[in-house]
């Protein structure tokens, strides 16, 4: 990994406010999460929005939980939060879906910012990076299983 982000995008066959729904539902996380890591939300579900911050419970080898605040909010167009853990000691990666309409669809762009991420420098130089885009890859078509039937 070479840069601060890796991106990975795809068409799904539904329109952009089908998609953002999904995205902007924390609850729904673990339903379309492709890495297998994401459990559940720890409180009840409530729509994203604008700072809105919340607690996913993950697994990863042990289990763990993150803290994530909402940086970016454009219905139907983007959304991305911020993932801490350890009450903010590590973490800062960002995870931002964009949605572009088209006549075939919603492209829809997934992209991990470690830009702002405290182990930035070292998760960038580990195998994660790959894992990750791979993972990425499967989220996507995960959302489209879930909207396209």
């Amino acid at each position: 990994m070479t840069s601060d982000a890796i991106t990975v995008q795809r068409t799904i066959k539904a329109a952009p406010a089908q998609i953002f729904a999904l995205l902007a539902d924390a609850a729904k996380h673990s339903q379309f999460d492709g890495s297998g890591s994401v459990r559940g939300t720890r409180q009840d579900s409530q729509p994203l929005s604008l700072g809105t911050t919340f607690g996913m419970s993950m697994h990863m080898g042990i289990p763990y939980s993150t803290s994530n605040t909402v940086v970016e909010f454009e219905p139907d167009r983007r959304i991305a939060w911020k993932t801490t853990g350890l009450k903010g000691l590590i973490g800062g990666r960002v995870w931002r879906y964009e949605l572009e309409p088209t006549t075939d669809g919603t492209i829809v762009r997934e992209t991990w910012d470690l830009s702002q991420d405290k182990q930035g420098f070292l998760l960038k130089r580990s195998k994660m990076a790959g894992k990750t885009k791979n993972d990425m890859r499967k989220t996507l078509d995960r959302i489209a299983q879930t909207l396209e039937g």
